[in-house]
């Protein structure tokens, strides 16, 4: 019962974390353009993605979590943002983002190798 409680409260910090991400460009007054943009898909992606993670647990939402936190890192750079608060803000997100989506894989795959079927509380 423990893992289930730190799974769900992971999903639910994430969640938070993709609602502030995207209300970020008015938040923190982003600059038009690429990190607007960035902010509010990927926001709303991780949201949707924790939503889908409370209603029903699947190892495949953390991944692609996982994905989008890592993606939300490497985009100040790969669209050569010039915003110092996307920057900020997109970063310290995408590293929080990242941490817990890869904490909730290792706890279901340790779950699976060591215990069976024990991932399916999460």
């Amino acid at each position: 019962m423990e893992e289930w409680s730190r799974a769900k409260l992971c999903d639910i910090v994430n969640f938070s974390l993709g609602t502030i991400l995207f209300f970020s460009p008015w938040l923190f007054s982003l600059s038009a353009g690429a990190p607007r943009q960035t902010a509010s898909i990927i926001g709303l992606l991780i949201a949707v993605l924790s939503i889908a993670a409370l209603a029903a647990f699947a190892v495949w939402e953390e991944w692609l979590n996982l994905a989008a936190g890592l993606w939300l890192i490497a985009t100040p750079w790969l669209f050569s943002f010039e915003d110092s608060k996307a920057i900020t803000v997109e970063v310290l997100i995408g590293t929080a983002v990242a941490a817990l989506a890869a904490f909730e894989v290792w706890v279901t795959i340790s779950h699976r190798l060591n215990g069976g079927d024990k991932a399916a509380q999460l």
